[in-house]
């Protein structure tokens, strides 16, 4: 069966997805010029260290917990550095605020978000950047579940190369 049996609507084709990651890797190029950051942005053409941090709230449903765990932590050491935390969407604000204090409670310096998806329609939390920190947003999200592009639906969508509604 294929997946495009299952699709309401494309909301973003591989080509406008590619376009947004490229305007928001300059926008972190100009805004990070003189820093070292981490994680990684496609695109992004300065020196930077990476590492990662799984946060999760959803499992296997689709609806978010409400309570964000970390079960795998950094292994480098933020203290007195410029962190930037890339989320694929940030929809209830749980997760990426507590990811923020966890990063504040490990020294960083500044804290910054890049998401591709922003869904402030669904914001529970507020949050904000850390020190000199900025919030990048790709796309503003509809108030639905989306898959495809990486988001996934019980490990379903993942490899699709746009992101749609799932019927």
């Amino acid at each position: 069966m294929a997946l495009e049996n299952h699709i309401e609507r494309i909301l973003w084709t591989e080509q406008e997805i590619s376009d947004k990651v490229s305007d928001l890797a300059s926008q972190i190029n100009r805004d990070f010029e003189f820093h070292t950051i981490c994680p990684v942005v496609v695109g992004i053409h300065l020196p930077i260290t990476v590492d990662f941090i799984r946060a999760e709230s959803y499992g296997s449903g689709m609806v978010s917990s409400g309570r964000p765990t970390i079960p795998f932590d950094l292994k480098l050491d933020v203290r007195g550095k410029h962190v930037l935390l890339v989320e694929d969407i940030v929809d209830t604000g749980r997760t990426i605020f507590c990811l923020i204090d966890h990063m504040k409670s490990k020294g960083a310096s500044s804290v910054s978000v890049c998401t591709l998806l922003d869904k402030p329609a669904t914001r529970k939390v507020h949050f904000e950047p850390v020190g000199e920190g900025k919030f990048y947003k790709g796309f503003e999200c509809p108030d639905e579940f989306v898959v495809g592009y990486g988001f996934d639906f019980a490990e379903i969508y993942k490899p699709a190369l746009y992101w749609c509604l799932e019927t």
